[in-house]
């Protein structure tokens, strides 16, 4: 199970009914479009907040009952009629691609958090409205999931986003252990570096550990589902932990062999 982009989020696969397949893979599609709007190419950080702001015109089309102009718009009108979807959510999404574009540092974690409660958090929140469980403690749950795999895939990519001079490590935890920008930019390794990746590391564990109940709440194979989810998010950090947080020179990724593991563990939640 990749733990990148929106896979972090259950698409479509065996496990979803098939009556949700289809608005599953609509909200994908429309979450991974505006992301790669925001993040990938050569265009302008200008042209980037223009295809954006292109996608927010088409929401506002729909939250007014006009017609979208764009086949993705209108097959998005389709499932939030027909799902009672909160139109909020999207713009939450657009409204965290667009900070992508002009933002590249985060001063603390409870800002790194509102960022995520804006660019992972609403996808979790769609899927529960799909399937009618929208309780507080659910969403909450849901939340904390979300979350988790943003981090995760923080802390997976350190080296990666720094490519893309975007640091997504709170600013005010490098001083704590004595690091700082400059290792990432070295791909230097160090015990201290290993200490804040344990850190880091243990925020998103705590999280998703925080956020795992949600399966007993949900039907059965979107249970299953989310089971598999929060099972690889998890066996992701423990690649992190077993390298000493070297992101630089092994960042974790998941082979075909981990689906056992997964799957054992999953039995047992």
């Amino acid at each position: 199970m990749p733990v990148d982009h929106y896979e972090n989020f259950p698409v479509a696969s065996v496990l979803v009914p098939p009556r949700l397949r289809k608005p599953i893979e609509i909200i994908y599609r429309f979450a991974r479009s505006a992301d790669d709007i925001a993040d990938e190419g050569d265009a302008t950080p200008e042209e980037r907040l223009a295809g954006l702001a292109a996608y927010q015109a088409e929401l506002e089309r729909i939250a007014s009952g006009s017609a979208p102009q764009t086949p993705l718009f209108a097959a998005l009108a389709e499932i939030i009629a027909a799902h009672a979807l909160p139109i909020q959510l999207f713009r939450d999404l657009l409204d965290a691609f667009a900070q992508d574009v002009v933002k590249k540092r985060y001063a603390d974690y409870p800002e790194l958090l509102d960022y995520c409660r804006r660019s992972a958090n609403p996808v979790g929140r769609l899927v529960l409205h799909l399937f009618g469980r929208t309780e507080d403690l659910h969403l909450m749950q849901s939340d904390c999931i979300c979350t988790a795999l943003q981090l995760i895939n923080f802390w997976q990519d350190v080296a990666i986003d720094w490519q893309k001079d975007r640091v997504y490590i709170p600013q005010t935890d490098f001083p704590h252990f004595q690091v700082s920008e400059d290792d990432i930019a070295a791909n230097r390794w160090s015990a201290n570096w290993a200490a804040l990746m344990d850190f880091e590391i243990d925020r998103a564990s705590t999280l998703m550990l925080r956020g795992a109940p949600l399966v007993h709440a949900l039907p059965g194979r979107l249970g299953w589902e989310i089971r598999l989810t929060i099972q690889g998010g998890l066996r992701i950090l423990e690649r992190i932990r077993r390298t000493r947080g070297d992101v630089f020179n092994r960042r974790p990724k998941l082979g075909k062999w981990d689906w056992l593991v997964l799957a054992g563990r999953s039995l047992t939640m």
